[in-house]
């Protein structure tokens, strides 16, 4: 049995083909997802090691056991023991920040969180290898990493916009250096000053964030530790080891890389699963044809295991050959990605390609395990088959109680597919994940059974266009719906792929719709300033604003804790007389007032405190005062504009330290270019402040979102892909099994242009077919989980993106025609008189 195994795999070598293709691309994804991350995952984490080759302890800062004391810091006098301690060699005071670093364009170099300033140490900081030039001397000079430097263009000598936290400064680069840090090779910045400088920039008196203490040769870390923790305070600072350190940071970025890795697997597990279709069309078929055969070995004495077996060694050496195949294109693909990830402005810092025994380990069970799985029914309903009624090829359909058994199963599980996402649309958004995703598998697994239902009066519907075809036309439609389940699992392989894009599709255009709504509903505001990095802004940004030309109205978002009924919340510090235009809160209980001790609040918060217009309560401010304030409206809140708000007269004397998260502006002649300009001017043309209208805040949300569905379509084009190779299977052996009727109508006068034809349109039926369901379930899980975010957001609707699904439906079409091409034209190039012979 094992040789006649082997002897079919090389008898159907051109059948097998797709097959192999199909498991080839799903096992090459799952190895090229574990080949790349773990290959940046692994130079992250010697870099980051290489970072800690000048730490063996590292002090840093403990916190105030009493939430009102304040945090102890690390003094010089610290810094001079450390250095003295037995064992040491030298220790460094380490200073670090926020600093925004300007191009030679006025743009900010990275994201705002990636921009970072510290100290350099002395004249030859051992951290930061200078690459050219000088330390930096005084408050006019900086040292920049050479990355920044490459991108920038910037040399030694230049000046260079930066800000850290405050006004512009212009210093002179006096050196460029070398660094590990991972935020530079992530694209960010980091830029060097003095040690004074530093401290004085970053407001650290004269403390630092960290003290780093290199050993003296022969002293081990865990043995300079132990000398440190002698002369550090407990209640001052804590000793950690360079191995603790690279071991922490190792740790965060298998973390950070670990759901980037289970993201990949995920498309990758969507493409095998798309696959096995695929593999049970190849098997289902190629043990059709070959039903005499294996009967003739059940009537020689082969057992029905034994059969079943020889149909899963087949499945053995076809997976075995596509995971090996898959494995090595795999590694091609890890090596690419990592390339292409300096194509989107990021580095991944040097270091081998690692391909683990787990990479190859895993690639060779995906590729075998999944390849066998599918091919054991086929070859389990093969043996079933009883010799006699094989060789008069009576076993051909299926039973009325197969098919009723199949659509019983379909309708259940559809039905509660169905019932678990409509129940879930009635729960939270944060409880409801767990039973929609329960929900859509069930409904997917549900509509997959019931398919071959499904095809007959869908693909009747398309009867009266094909009829336009003629005779082609009509023997395409009976060839489609000849053999359901085959039309259904193929079908079914493009529907998966389709509903995917289609629901996130819907997801995102409804999402986006809802932000632009926000933004243009809830601010009468011109431009809204902010900190690149998100961090808060000084409160000189808004005196800056108040007087800047065309200015009429500005108001920050100061946040402030306080206590109200013992419990930590945040008020929301506005300018009470202009508050109200620069925003549009619809107000659903008594007036939109704000000063004094008069605040407003959301709806919400209103709930939650059984608060209602001219209700009172209590609150203690940070400074420890007390104050009744009384509630005079209850507004609609969203996510841009929610809370408490009560009037900055009123808040800001009780702030020991305010800040403000934004500062919303309201000009003369509404937003344009020139407003913008005077703006930005008036705050010193800084490259860490945004002013943004409506419209940039609307498209920097947008931005992240079409990125992310731009990725999300790349990687579902695999599970396409393999859709795509599964039509080209199915109609290729479909026309190798009607070989002898594709001669036949040669006979009777159907000439190779009609042949072409009726492969092409039964393929294009097919494609249209899983189309039009994958499309459908798209919608309906698109709303489904739309219904969840407008729980979140208030302005969320669903909006249907007819274009695009129009584009998704042209190319299920596109699909079919593409994939019919090759098997349309073997079925023309058929010799009529060998077809009507064959058997």
């Amino acid at each position: 049995m094992f040789r006649t195994a082997l002897r079919n795999v090389f008898a159907h070598k051109a059948r097998l083909l797709m097959t192999v293709l199909a498991v080839m691309l799903g096992v090459a994804f799952v190895s090229g997802t574990l080949v790349f991350t773990n290959t940046v995952s692994d130079a992250y984490q010697k870099s980051s090691a290489k970072g800690f080759d000048q730490v063996d302890v590292a002090i840093q800062p403990e916190s105030a056991a009493d939430d009102d004391a304040e945090d102890p810091v690390l003094t010089q006098a610290l810094l001079d023991k450390a250095a003295q301690v037995p064992g040491a060699e030298r220790a460094v005071g380490v200073v670090d920040g926020f600093t925004g670093l300007a191009d030679k364009d006025g743009k900010l170099v990275g994201s705002g969180f990636q921009s970072r300033g510290g100290n350099y140490w002395g004249d030859d900081d051992p951290r930061y290898p200078l690459a050219d030039g000088s330390a930096p001397k005084g408050a006019d000079q900086v040292a920049i990493d050479a990355e920044t430097a490459k991108r920038t263009g910037y040399k030694v000598g230049d000046t260079v916009r930066l800000s850290v936290d405050g006004p512009v400064l212009e210093p002179v680069i006096s050196g460029i250096f070398t660094t590990d840090d991972g935020n530079v090779s992530a694209g960010g910045s980091l830029a060097l000053f003095d040690t004074a400088t530093a401290q004085k920039l970053f407001d650290k008196g004269a403390t630092f964030d960290e003290i780093d203490v290199k050993a003296a040769a022969g002293t081990s870390q865990n043995e300079l530790r132990a000398a440190l923790d002698k002369v550090v305070p407990e209640d001052v600072g804590s000793t950690t080891t360079g191995k603790e350190l690279a071991d922490e940071q190792a740790k965060w970025i298998a973390q950070s890389m670990s759901s980037m890795r289970t993201a990949l697997l995920v498309f990758a597990g969507i493409a095998l699963f798309v696959g096995t279709f695929i593999i049970a069309n190849t098997f289902t078929m190629l043990v059709a044809q070959r039903t005499k055969e294996l009967a003739l070995l059940r009537a020689v004495g082969a057992t029905r295991r034994q059969v079943t077996r020889s149909v899963l060694v087949e499945a053995f050496v076809v997976g075995t050959v596509a995971a090996v195949v898959g494995l090595v294109v795999g590694i091609g693909i890890g090596a690419g990605m990592r390339s292409l990830v300096g194509s989107f402005g990021n580095t991944v810092p040097d270091g081998p390609l690692v391909i683990s025994p787990g990479t190859v380990v895993s690639a060779l069970l995906v590729g075998i395990l999944i390849t066998m799985l599918a091919a054991w029914l086929p070859g389990r309903r093969a043996a079933k088959i009883p010799p006699v009624a094989a060789m008069n090829s009576l076993h051909a359909k299926a039973t009325t109680k197969s098919l009723v058994l199949r659509n019983t199963l379909g309708a259940l599980f559809s039905g509660a597919g169905t019932a678990v996402i409509l129940y879930a649309t009635t729960m939270d958004a944060d409880d409801a994940q767990a039973p929609m995703g329960l929900g859509a598998v069930l409904l997917v697994i549900g509509v997959f059974i019931l398919t071959p239902l499904l095809s007959r009066p869908l693909i009747a519907a398309a009867a009266p266009v094909l009829r336009a075809f003629g005779v082609s036309g009509k023997l395409a439609r009976q060839n489609s719906v000849r053999n359901p389940r085959r039309t259904a699992a193929t079908a079914s392989a493009l529907m998966i792929g389709l509903t995917l894009i289609t629901g996130m599709t819907v997801m995102a255009g409804s999402l986006q719709t809802a932000i632009d709504k926000m933004a243009s509903s809830a601010l009468k505001a011109d431009y809204v300033v902010s900190m690149a990095n998100g961090y808060s802004l000084s409160p000189d940004v808004e005196k800056k604003l108040t007087g800047a030309d065309g200015v009429t109205a500005v108001s920050p978002l100061r946040n402030a804790s306080v206590h109200i009924d013992g419990d930590y919340d945040n008020l929301t510090g506005v300018n009470g007389r202009a508050i109200g235009s620069l925003t549009n809160l619809p107000v659903t209980d008594g007036t939109y007032k704000v000063g004094g001790t008069s605040v407003v609040v959301d709806e919400d918060t209103a709930k939650s405190y059984r608060w209602k217009a001219g209700s009172h309560f209590e609150v203690t401010y940070d400074d420890g005062e007390k104050a009744d304030l009384t509630v005079s409206g209850v507004y609609q809140g969203n996510e841009m504009v929610r809370g408490i708000m009560m009037d900055n007269a009123t808040l800001t004397p009780h702030t020991k330290d305010p800040y403000d998260m934004q500062v919303m502006v309201k000009m003369s002649g509404g937003a344009s270019d020139a407003a913008k300009d005077r703006l930005e001017k008036a705050l010193g043309d800084n490259p860490v402040l945004q002013v943004q209208d409506k419209q940039d805040i609307s498209n920097g949300i947008a931005q992240m979102f079409t990125l992310m569905l731009n990725m999300l379509y790349g990687l579902l084009a695999m599970a396409v892909l393999v859709a795509v190779l599964g039509v080209i299977n199915t109609l290729a052996m479909s026309v190798f099994e009607r070989s002898q009727e594709i001669g036949m109508l040669r006979a009777i006068g159907l000439d190779r242009r009609g042949i072409k034809r009726m492969v092409r349109l039964e393929s294009l039926v097919i494609s249209l077919f899983g189309g039009v369901l994958g499309i459908g379930l798209g919608v309906f899980f698109g709303w489904a989980v739309g219904r969840l975010i407008g729980t979140k957001i208030d302005t969320y609707e669903l909006i249907l993106p007819w274009g695009r699904m129009g584009i998704f439906l042209l190319m299920a079409a596109a699909v079919g025609i593409l994939a019919a091409l090759w098997p349309a034209r073997r079925a023309a190039r058929l010799n009529m008189l060998s077809a009507i012979k064959a058997e």
